[in-house]
């Protein structure tokens, strides 16, 4: 791999996985394009780190994702597993066998109708002479049922893995029990193409750091990311799994059976992935984990419908865009494994994710200026589903903030001006970044880094942003409706004492279940002893997040 990339290999399991996964690689992509611009700051995130060379069998270099992705039957619309890079029609056309043929084929999904002109592969030519994807209008959003609608990066063909004994849609044949999802990886058939895949990728890297799992937890693709995360370290001892527990939001309210599987299967999921896992991080727009849901999370310079999996899915991917940053740098990079280690000291493997989207910096502001705006409450929005973070304890905690020019980090006080704070007294935006860390959490194990590069949200990332500058700077709200193209972000991954009271009450809610009532969800392979198990292990991994330990 060109400069020494430290690889890491990406598995999206799950339909909600796949819409994070889908508006993740368009990031990525994005920034790709970005990269030949003379505007633009020099790379400080490496793409060779998530992303592969190859060549197609008329010798065209490829640049793909290094991606496994599993979903199940109708989840792919119009999108064709084996991908359409490495098609060969001159080999399709030469048959050997002369005699009679017979052809079997199956249909395929239409393209969905709404979104045909916004998605066309051409985009259009805007004003400054530069080739843009069309915006998908307010409208139509609701119109994306599927991430296969809006993903716009070429795939390997090793990287989609359908599921085809479980429907994406109908009300039968669904994939909806933790035990069912573990049973499919423990089928030969299965099992075999995840490790021929994982055997693919693995081979041609020259330093392979690890894994991140991206997993959808609310059904039963908890179960194949417990299974997929135990295959992992059983193969791969000593590289890094870091595992992001997916949830979409909201609960269907008088859904119970819905509802009590999502219960389930959470907790399921958090304590085996958390055992199988080097770092776990639960990542959802919801208030709660269990069965009292609250209000879908708010972010004061976001609009965005917490019943759209495309809006939801959208925040989740600029956030994990920016917690990873660490393990992709260029430069003096955290790998996995060092990053896991810094945060899961003492047992301590789930850690909580928060974000300030779009971090709030004023033209003429600096970022002294605007962290001493934001006073001494928590800087970012939960992303953790933990409820309120108010009067909790963070252990240990890694921190970007990105996309700050670096005009802005300092103050630029005039000679002879006493500084407002000591923030303002700092000579390097590390330094301020460092401090102001100090100042909100002493006696707090901190890893941070101050990033050149924006995040970027060209279409079709969805219109979320209701009073930015197309770079994302958050005027007095006068510039409504402008087009943004990038936003600074400022997110932190924290070891907490959230997850004491969160994971106590996942736990208390598991109590309250009759499961008799529930037999479907036994019937597929969890024994009454499981729970029990299971119940005591939450209660463990609760007890190293009391705070004062």
């Amino acid at each position: 791999m060109a400069g020494g990339a430290r690889e890491v290999l990406t598995l999206q399991l799950g339909h909600f996985a796949g819409f994070v996964g889908a508006h993740w690689w368009n990031q990525q992509d994005a920034a790709l394009g970005r990269a030949t611009d003379a505007k633009e700051p020099p790379g400080e995130l490496c793409p060779d780190v998530l992303y592969r060379t190859g060549r197609t069998l008329h010798g065209q270099e490829t640049y793909t994702p290094r991606l496994i992705l599993m979903d199940l039957k109708g989840s792919l619309s119009s999108l064709k597993e084996e991908g359409g890079l490495y098609k060969d029609k001159q080999l399709d056309a030469a048959i050997a066998w002369q005699g009679k043929l017979t052809t079997h084929k199956e249909e395929l999904y239409p393209k969905n109708p709404y979104l045909q002109d916004f998605l066309s592969a051409e985009g259009v030519l805007c004003s400054d002479g530069v080739w843009r994807v069309k915006s998908i209008p307010n409208d139509k959003e609701g119109s994306i049922r599927v991430w296969s609608d809006f993903l716009r990066v070429h795939l390997h063909p090793r990287s989609i893995c359908m599921i085809q004994k479980y429907n994406h849609d109908g009300e039968a044949g669904r994939l909806e029990a933790f035990g069912q999802g573990e049973g499919v990886l423990k089928e030969p058939k299965y099992q075999e193409e995840l490790e021929d895949r994982l055997h693919f990728y693995v081979e041609e890297c020259d330093y392979l750091q690890g894994f991140q799992i991206l997993c959808d937890l609310h059904d039963g693709f908890s179960g194949v990311g417990a299974k997929a995360a135990e295959m992992l370290q059983d193969e791969y001892s000593g590289r890094g799994i870091i595992t992001w527990g997916l949830l979409p939001g909201p609960y269907h309210r008088g859904e119970a059976r819905r509802n009590i599987y999502r219960l389930l299967n959470t907790a399921f999921g958090l304590v085996h992935l958390t055992a199988h896992s080097s770092l776990v991080c639960p990542l959802s727009l919801d208030g709660s984990l269990g069965l009292r849901p609250g209000p879908p999370v708010n972010f004061p310079y976001l609009h965005y419908d917490a019943t759209l999996p495309f809006h939801c899915s959208a925040i989740l991917a600029t956030a994990l865009d920016t917690f990873t940053a660490p393990y992709r740098l260029c430069s003096s990079p955290v790998s996995m494994v060092q990053l896991a280690d810094m945060l899961s000291f003492c047992g301590k493997k789930v850690v909580t994710a928060g974000a300030t989207i779009p971090f709030p910096l004023a033209p003429g502001q600096s970022l002294p200026d605007s962290l001493m705006q934001l006073g001494g409450a928590t800087p970012w929005t939960p992303l953790s589903a933990c409820g309120d973070l108010s009067g909790t304890r963070c252990f240990a905690q890694s921190v970007v903030l990105r996309g700050i020019d670096r005009a802005c980090h300092t103050s630029q006080l005039t000679p002879g001006t006493p500084p407002p704070s000591s923030l303002h007294a700092c000579t390097t935006g590390e330094e301020v970044l460092a401090q102001y860390l100090q100042q909100q959490q002493p006696r707090v194990m901190s890893s941070s880094h101050l990033l050149l590069t924006p995040c970027r949200v060209v279409p079709p990332y969805p219109h979320l942003f209701s009073s930015c500058s197309p770079l994302g700077m958050v005027p007095d709200g006068s510039l409504k409706g402008a087009a943004v193209e990038s936003i600074p972000v400022f997110g932190a991954l924290c070891s907490s004492s959230s997850l004491h009271r969160a994971l106590e009450a996942l736990a208390g809610d598991l109590t309250k279940l009759d499961l008799r009532r529930w037999a479907s969800f036994m019937d597929a392979g969890v024994e009454h002893d499981d729970v029990a198990e299971l119940l005591q292990e939450l209660r463990s991994l609760a007890q190293c997040y009391q705070d004062g330990d």
